[in-house]
């Protein structure tokens, strides 16, 4: 009996190897270990932290935004959080990941900087997993499923211990259980994704706005006070706290939303048009295209009557992109970062309606991928 069990364990850790989700897992701890091995066994060189923040010095180093996941998870108090902050009510908001990470290191701050890491590794893991379900569910190659589990806007979040993998793996989660018809678990999930990263709510909104298209009332009624009354009220509290609400288009220096599509793109070519030719090179076909496909896509399945969960996630998406603020296009790891939606609604609508040269297409984000790991 002892034998068959760790036959069976050693079976089934072998599946999980040659998985898509198992591929990411290896992928991600590899990049992650890395970087802590060169830094000399430190976990904090993920968040990169900066002397601006961590010791109030105005001309010290900005270090990056991982930082004040893990200033929040060290010490969840706002009122002595905030002087770390750059924009105070703007991170916090992202609560989730914070609170997971001080939670599970069961009071041991030095745990933290582990913890963070490896729950971006797992909750990565999980997500692919779950684009492969779908994918599978629908009678397409669960190998897709590596496009969204090695995009490069996943790999720089989990590298600096940043939501996206969180955020985007509970809203993986929520598609999953929407397709199950577990609708109250696929609101839970969804309700949790945007206290991770308050994008995801294009999710929760296409989410609701399927059910008013359906007439289903009472259950829009529902899944508002599930999804839409606690991220509020969260809101409400963060304008009290910080005197601002936390949503906006960014932390410190952060430009608003742009009304002209792309304009974010052409705003660069103010200040180095060399610098603008290349970003239409490398995000040209891989942000730029999909984003207008997307909503030609999205468009005409709604036309066609298809006003479904993952129609109304690729239009949404898709046209979120087009009006990205200048400060979130002109540095390509936030650009990366920010499309991780795109690429989700992309790859799952593809998957559903079974359009293989946009799958086979979805493909170049992966060898974009390598060729900036590479970089």
């Amino acid at each position: 009996m002892e034998g068959a069990i760790k036959a069976s364990a050693g079976w089934g850790l072998r599946r999980f190897f040659v998985h898509p989700a198992g591929i990411s897992f290896v992928v991600h701890f590899l990049v992650v270990s890395a970087v802590i091995l060169q830094a000399g066994g430190d976990p904090l060189a993920l968040a990169r932290l900066g002397t601006r923040y961590s010791q109030g010095d105005a001309a010290g180093s900005e270090g990056y935004d991982g930082q004040f996941v893990y200033y929040i998870a060290r010490d969840l108090d706002p009122q002595t959080v905030r002087t770390y902050l750059d924009v105070p009510a703007y991170r916090y908001q992202r609560i989730l990941l914070p609170l997971l990470a001080r939670g599970l290191s069961l009071g041991n701050l030095a745990a933290i900087p582990w913890l963070l890491a490896i729950l971006g590794i797992l909750t990565q893991t999980a997500g692919t997993w779950a684009v492969s379900r779908l994918l599978r569910g629908w009678g397409i190659s669960q190998w897709y499923a590596l496009v969204y589990g090695l995009w490069a806007g996943f790999l720089l979040a989990v590298r600096l211990d940043l939501s996206e993998p969180l955020a985007y793996g509970l809203v993986a989660g929520g598609l999953l259980a929407h397709e199950r018809q577990n609708y109250w678990l696929s609101w839970i999930l969804l309700s949790l994704s945007v206290f991770a990263k308050e994008v995801t709510a294009f999710f929760v909104l296409a989410a609701l706005l399927e059910l008013l298209s359906m007439k289903r009332w009472r259950d829009s009624l529902l899944m508002l006070l599930i999804t839409g009354l606690p991220f509020a009220l969260f809101q409400g509290w963060l304008w009290q706290v910080f005197g601002a609400p936390g949503v906006g288009s960014g932390g410190a220096m952060a430009t608003p939303f742009e009304w002209i599509p792309f304009m974010g793109f052409f705003r660069i070519g103010q200040y180095s048009p060399v610098y603008l030719l290349a970003m239409l090179v490398v995000f040209g076909p891989s942000i730029i295209m999909p984003s207008v496909w997307g909503i030609w896509a999205g468009f005409r399945q709604w036309l066609a009557g298809e006003s479904n969960l993952i129609v109304i996630s690729l239009l949404l998406n898709a046209l979120l992109m087009c009006f990205l603020p200048f400060s979130t296009v002109r540095e390509p790891g936030g650009l990366l970062r920010f499309a991780c939606g795109l690429i989700l609604s992309v790859l799952l609508f593809a998957g559903r309606y079974h359009q293989k040269k946009v799958l086979n297409y979805s493909v170049l984000w992966v060898v974009m991928n390598a060729f900036l790991l590479k970089a």
